[in-house]
């Protein structure tokens, strides 16, 4: 092994083991998850429930039939769960390749509808890009130690492959959804 000046010793280099998540990765993931989760929780309940200011269901129907979706009202009905029950798992840790592959693919459609406005406000996508990679991110890091994933012998363990997977479903499931808009 090299002792940094021009000497080798006779030790022999080892690769480390696994890394061990630390409680300040804990904690930026929780925050990161808290985050994302209240922020889609919110505007899925807008969307459901009219609250916060929100058009509830029909305004929301309404939305989805302007800009071209058929069954407007299920899509509406659809989003507006994905966004709720995705973000409240992404707050408890739940599911949480599964949660941030709902929010990705839900993000990826906002994404596509607001193309045309430009990157920045108030008519472009930087907000919902930033939302878009959180959820790959949660996808694809895993939810941290402090989650009830924890709890759920599956997901014990995130593994890469998890993430990798729920990501690649969240995509497609946006880009069926976008194929079926005129």
């Amino acid at each position: 092994m090299y002792d940094g000046t021009t000497r080798y010793t006779g030790a022999p280099a080892t690769a480390p083991g696994p890394a061990t998540p630390t409680p300040a990765q804990d904690a930026g993931l929780l925050l990161l998850r808290l985050a994302l989760g209240l922020i889609m929780a919110v505007h899925g309940t807008q969307k459901l429930f009219g609250w916060f200011d929100g058009g509830g269901l029909e305004g929301t129907e309404q939305f989805f039939a302007s800009v071209g979706y058929p069954a407007a009202g299920t899509m509406a009905l659809v989003a507006a769960l994905t966004e709720t029950l995705g973000g409240l798992a992404l707050v408890l840790g739940l599911l949480t390749p599964l949660a941030g592959a709902a929010v990705l693919g839900t993000m990826l459609n906002a994404v596509a509808v607001k193309w045309d406005g430009g990157f920045f406000s108030p008519q472009g996508v930087e907000y919902e890009l930033l939302l878009v990679a959180a959820a790959a991110a949660l996808a694809l890091a895993g939810p941290g130690r402090w989650a009830v994933d924890r709890a759920l012998p599956v997901l014990r363990s995130h593994r890469l492959s998890h993430g990798v997977a729920a990501v690649a479903l969240g995509a497609a499931a946006a880009g069926l959804t976008l194929l079926v808009r005129s």
